[in-house]
């Protein structure tokens, strides 16, 4: 099905078949599709995880001074050339993108900007409406880490409101901007129902932290496999982005034989959306469902299967 067929015919039926219950029973979650010798670390003796995070924040931007390849210019004048750099993102980015996943039969959770998802609701739907999961980014490009704890809660409310308003999805995980948080984040996050969030880079698997005396979920981003970090710095060309991947995918591939191992790949919309970016990312899902008992999940099924089962990583529980 193209976008546009969709968009003019679905309805929010895979709205509600894309909410799914507190805690996943094993026949729920995705199958490894092969033998995994993965020991039963994972769902269906799967062998390795990966996640991969779309981030929806085109349009969100400040009018100057926002991140882009383009030369700094003063903020008091508006940067248009940005905006239009940033415009790629929903034009072309996410579309190509989503057709790509389709393509691929991978499900990816999407951090989203609120205010970007006020200019875009109806893409956000689609987003949702093709099976991918919805999740927290705050409400702006505002940094989180120097805002008040009654700030920062306002925010998020008002990033949920965003996200469910546009695509009937309540948002159960959060990404802060650029992971920088506040001591008030979890416990703000967990007394709006939040049940993880993926701004803790130091593990290579999910795990549980406490949070106001309860375990809260953490599904671990990244920063090495993620294309603001690499492609816009301008320290890796596209085929040594694609060489890096695959390094990265078959040293986990091999650890997972004996421990609990995800992967965790980060596409911007402006950034990974571009063709010849977004071709070697599904070269990179190719070479990775070749291999047997490798499983795309997204976040919110990660963060349900570490609440589920015993034997996750618990730290200060």
């Amino acid at each position: 099905m193209n976008r546009r067929d969709l968009l003019k015919g679905a309805g929010l039926a895979a709205v509600g078949a894309a909410t799914v219950p507190a805690v996943l029973a094993e026949s729920d979650l995705p199958q490894s599709g092969g033998i995994g010798a993965g020991k039963g670390f994972w769902p269906n003796e799967a062998r390795l995880v990966i996640s991969i995070s779309m981030q929806m924040e085109a349009g969100a931007q400040p009018g100057s001074g926002a991140e882009s390849p383009l030369p700094a210019i003063n903020p008091k004048y508006p940067d248009i050339a940005a905006s239009k750099w940033y415009d790629y993102g929903f034009k072309e980015g996410l579309p190509r993108l989503l057709e790509m996943f389709d393509r691929r039969q991978v499900k990816v959770t999407s951090h989203m900007v609120g205010a970007a998802v006020d200019r875009h609701p109806n893409l956000a739907k689609e987003i949702v409406e093709r099976g991918h999961e919805a999740s927290g980014h705050g409400e702006t490009w505002t940094p989180e880490y120097p805002m008040t704890a009654e700030q920062e809660r306002a925010a998020y409310q008002q990033s949920i409101d965003s996200i469910h308003r546009a695509t009937g999805m309540r948002p159960r995980g959060f990404n802060a901007f650029w992971l920088r948080s506040t001591p008030h984040t979890l416990s703000i996050l967990r007394s709006l129902g939040f049940t993880y969030y993926i701004d803790d880079v130091s593990r290579d698997e999910p795990f549980l932290v406490n949070v106001d005396n309860k375990p809260f979920a953490v599904v671990p981003y990244t920063l090495h496999m993620n294309d603001i970090v690499n492609f816009e710095s301008r320290y890796f060309s596209t085929q040594m982005y694609a060489d890096d991947l695959k390094r990265e995918f078959d040293a986990l591939y091999e650890e997972g034989t004996h421990r609990r191992r995800m992967m965790s790949v980060s596409a911007h919309d402006r950034i990974a959306g571009r063709p010849a970016r977004a071709k070697v990312l599904e070269e990179f899902i190719a070479y990775a469902q070749s291999k047997p008992g490798v499983v795309f999940m997204r976040k919110d099924e990660i963060a349900r299967f570490a609440y589920s089962e015993p034997s996750i990583v618990r730290e200060n529980i």
